[in-house]
């Protein structure tokens, strides 16, 4: 493996690791050398994701975390930091929306519990993370954020919001922390298979025309946006700060 990719030493903490695009990400990162922190709401899919990877011969800690609640997040962070020391990477992954349809028939309860999971939440744990990683000497944050916070969508319309806002919330904290040898970028996937989007990529009709969309002719898969996070987490993206890279197969540029 190239130097540029290599995590050996590094401590990652994923937020919504234990399936589809977190999974992924635990995985490869593990498999790059980093020490792993495995995160959701359950216990139990935390604990067999942990396990698996340190049968593959990785490195591993469980630690239950529902990202809607501030408590559960200064407690994640003081797991990772009473495990490992220390917190060089953090993907903030976990999302929700729990609604489809129009704005219009969205009740205050949905709206405010999109925007507390999905963007209150990383604020929080950003906010806990960054300094720690500033007494350590720098790190990467990768928040994943989605295309549709790109452009407008007549059924998860406030989901696109708070993805938007996780995107300009990259931009401000890379141009805070920058001076601090801290990198913050965020990444739109997207159509990927996973529960999230099993509406969509379960139906062959469905699945199809977002094939026929997308120029490279497919869905994407977990590994995909594992692979952009791994290189903003790296030194191959040395100089790569306060970014969204959209990483969708080309469905956008159509």
């Amino acid at each position: 493996m190239s130097k540029l990719f290599d995590l050996t030493g590094k401590v990652a903490l994923i937020t919504g690791s234990t399936r589809g695009i977190g999974k992924s990400i635990a995985e490869e990162m593990a498999r790059a050398g980093a020490k792993v922190v495995i995160s959701s709401r359950k216990p139990e899919p935390c604990h067999e994701v942990c396990e698996a990877i340190k049968a593959e011969g990785g490195e591993a800690i469980a630690v239950p975390c529902n990202v809607g609640k501030k408590e559960d997040l200064m407690n994640l962070v003081d797991e990772t930091l009473a495990a490992f020391g220390k917190i060089d990477i953090l993907v903030c992954n976990a999302a929700t929306n729990p609604v489809y349809g129009p704005t219009a028939e969205l009740t205050d309860e949905a709206w405010d519990k999109i925007m507390d999971t999905n963007v209150k939440g990383t604020f929080w744990l950003c906010n806990r993370v960054l300094p720690e990683m500033d007494k350590n000497g720098g790190g990467n944050v990768v928040i994943i954020s989605s295309i549709a916070g790109l452009r407008g969508n007549t059924v998860i319309g406030t989901y696109g919001v708070s993805k938007a806002a996780e995107a300009a919330l990259a931009r401000n904290l890379a141009v805070e922390w920058g001076p601090r040898n801290i990198r913050v970028n965020a990444i739109a996937p997207g159509l990927v298979r996973t529960d999230f989007a099993k509406a969509l990529t379960e139906d062959p009709e469905r699945r199809k025309r977002a094939e026929e969309r997308t120029p490279v002719r497919r869905i994407g898969e977990p590994v995909d946006i594992a692979g952009v996070t791994l290189f903003l987490s790296s030194d191959a993206s040395a100089y790569v700060t306060g970014q969204t890279i959209v990483a969708d197969g080309g469905e956008t540029i159509c």
